[in-house]
């Protein structure tokens, strides 16, 4: 089983920065790792995934503003977040998938003001 915690979310204002972290239980070798956010009233969706071998893609609406990256060595992940919005409050939750099992953290709250 793994599991998963968030970290790093809090309140920021339009143009700022925050980076979430998320803690892995285990080895994160061969696991490819994703962040997900869910806005108020709104589906889950995907924010950006990076493969075991560090291979990173991100959805459109945050290309050019977020990094996703990962510590073999702490077994975290983080996601950097530059040039925050509005519309990117949500709740981000740290994803992974192993022996065909889905693993969800908790999530952490990123609230953007204008």
């Amino acid at each position: 089983q793994v599991q998963l915690v968030e970290s790093g979310g809090g309140l920021v204002q339009a143009g700022g920065s925050l980076r979430l972290s998320c803690a892995v239980s285990g080895t994160i070798f061969r696991l490819n790792m994703g962040w997900y956010r869910q806005a108020p009233g709104k589906q889950r969706e995907l924010v950006a995934t990076i493969t075991a071998d560090g291979s990173a893609n991100y959805a459109d609406s945050v290309k050019g503003r977020f990094t996703i990256s990962r510590d073999g060595v702490k077994n975290r992940v983080y996601l950097q977040m530059n040039s925050l919005q509005p519309e990117d409050t949500a709740d981000y939750y740290c994803n992974t998938q192993r022996s065909g099992m889905f693993y969800w953290g908790k999530g952490t709250l990123v609230t953007v003001s204008s």
